[in-house]
């Protein structure tokens, strides 16, 4: 009875032991599959969402022509990993982690052997450009400003007007008396609003061409005016016949004025700012307006002005001379062609000289 006891307790304990030790494995692999789940959600829930960034680029190349190009992408970046360094279509985009954006992107040129890296930021872009290739752009781009020519003619003028007989005289004599100017009265005003300057390649060589407009007051000494008499223009003499009190007489014209110019620019230092000018050429001139006028005192005081064209030339051409140096500017002009047209009015050939008061 005593063996049969203790035979039951050895089985009741082994029974219990492995019910125990069952119990035991089942729950170690329950806590360990619930760890590992726990683990794995810790794990997804500490992972950093991806970066979206956005890429805009801008590449403009200058060298004669002008192409520029716009890019714009979006890429998505692993914010888990410790790289910033991203590469985009050759490019290196730079990352800032911290604020989720791209900081800068570099855009890499190279030439031959030698590589220009420009880096786009929020704030500021720089370029970053090797000493050499440096030295080549500043002159390059010195060379490029030098060839780059700008002539003179617009402007404001202002001179005196003469006139020249046959001989090239200025001093009206004989059957050419009456039109004896007065110098300080006889004003030449000239209004060149239109320019074009065409260079040769460099900066000191070119042609310029243009428009204006020029005023011309021809004061006589004597007390006489113009008409036309038969087709001819001659000496008006009644407002002295009259007794009259001629205080002024004048005759005026308007002519529209073309040039075409050759110029030469001698720099005075190595920037160029400053250089001496010397032009020459030709002006041709269309008529566009004439009148004389002639005030004078009978008692009272009067002004009479006659329009007409008085058989002055409506085209006309002439040579021109201009040279100047910062602030100091002269012209001269001559036309060859007389005043009046051949044969109906004295030969007498208009000069001017001035001076360049506001340049253009």
């Amino acid at each position: 009875m005593k063996q049969l006891v203790i035979l039951a307790s050895s089985l009741l304990s082994f029974f219990t032991l492995t019910a125990q030790n069952e119990k035991e494995t089942m729950l170690r692999s329950l806590e360990i599959a619930d760890t590992l789940k726990v683990s794995d959600t810790l794990s997804t829930n500490h992972r950093k969402p991806n970066m979206v960034v956005n890429v805009e680029k801008t590449i403009k190349v200058a060298d004669g022509d002008t192409v520029e190009e716009t890019t714009s992408d979006t890429l998505v970046v692993d914010s888990n990993t410790g790289d910033n360094n991203v590469a985009y279509q050759g490019d290196t985009i730079i990352v800032d982690r911290n604020q989720g954006n791209t900081k800068s992107d570099s855009t890499i040129i190279r030439l031959g052997e030698k590589t220009i890296v420009i880096v786009e930021g929020k704030d500021k872009t720089t370029v970053e450009i090797p000493e050499g290739l440096n030295k080549d752009f500043r002159n390059s781009f010195r060379r490029s400003n030098r060839l780059k020519f700008k002539g003179h003619w617009a402007g404001i003028e202002m001179g005196v007007n003469g006139f020249m007989d046959a001989d090239h005289s200025t001093s009206m004599s004989n059957e050419l008396e009456w039109l004896d100017l007065k110098q300080s009265r006889s004003w030449n005003v000239n209004l060149n609003f239109l320019q074009y300057s065409m260079g040769f390649g460099t900066s000191w060589i070119g042609l310029v061409t243009g428009m204006g407009l020029e005023f011309n007051d021809y004061h006589f000494n004597n007390p006489l005016t113009l008409k036309v008499v038969n087709g001819v223009t001659v000496a008006d003499s009644s407002y002295l016949l009259a007794g009259y009190k001629v205080d002024k007489t004048k005759l005026s014209t308007v002519n529209l004025t073309l040039p075409l110019l050759v110029e030469f620019q001698i720099p005075t230092s190595e920037s160029d700012r400053h250089k001496i000018y010397i032009s020459a050429g030709v002006i041709g001139g269309l008529r566009i307006g004439t009148h004389t006028k002639v005030v004078f005192d009978d008692g009272d005081r009067h002004k009479d002005k006659g329009r007409s064209d008085f058989n002055i030339a409506t085209f006309r051409y002439g040579v021109t001379a201009r040279a100047g140096y910062r602030s100091l500017r002269l012209f001269a002009n001559y036309y060859p062609t007389q005043l009046f047209e051949k044969n109906k009015g004295p030969e007498i050939y208009p000069f001017a000289v001035g001076l360049v008061l506001i340049p253009f």
